[in-house]
């Protein structure tokens, strides 16, 4: 895939992992960094989403900072031919940040996951209990998170 994309795009690329810059002219800022104009800058970011090339820019909530110490993967037994129905319902709550299927494994029978995040445990298993009744589901696990190990993006094209 890397060869579709030219030395240019990959600059900005890697102009947009970095910290998003707060100042008046972001992307102006980020166009200056790797000598191109504004508008050229912008027109590159639009042909590489059109082309699906990149997908989104988005922040990075640090929630431990924020506030939100309980976080829980939940492993959730859906039957298959409910999965999009039940992982449209679940990835609109805003307390989950993440919604993914994946095949079940041997003695591990759970085919979607929502990572769900709150101020406490008592408020995540509210917030599980709640998905549950309205997904009309009775099977499922919750993997609290005990620590942290990674807080970053994946970076493409690094130096």
């Amino acid at each position: 895939m890397s060869a579709d994309i030219s030395a240019r795009d990959k600059d900005v690329i890697r102009a947009l992992q970095d910290d998003f810059p707060l100042c008046e002219e972001p992307f102006k800022f980020l166009a200056d960094k790797i000598g191109m104009s504004e508008d050229e800058f912008l027109e590159r970011v639009k042909a590489l989403a059109a082309q699906k090339k990149i997908r989104k820019m988005g922040a990075v909530l640090r929630h431990r900072e924020a506030g939100f110490t309980a976080n829980a993967l939940c492993a959730w037994r859906v039957p298959p031919d409910r999965l999009d129905d039940i992982a449209d319902k679940m990835s609109a709550n805003p307390a989950v940040s993440h919604c993914y299927d994946r095949t079940p494994a041997p003695n591990w029978n759970y085919n979607l996951y929502t990572m769900i995040h709150a101020k406490s445990r008592a408020e995540c298993e509210k917030i599980v209990a709640s998905l549950a009744d309205e997904c009309r589901l009775d099977k499922f696990q919750i993997l609290y998170t005990t620590r942290e190990w990674k807080k970053t993006s994946m970076r493409y094209f690094a130096d």
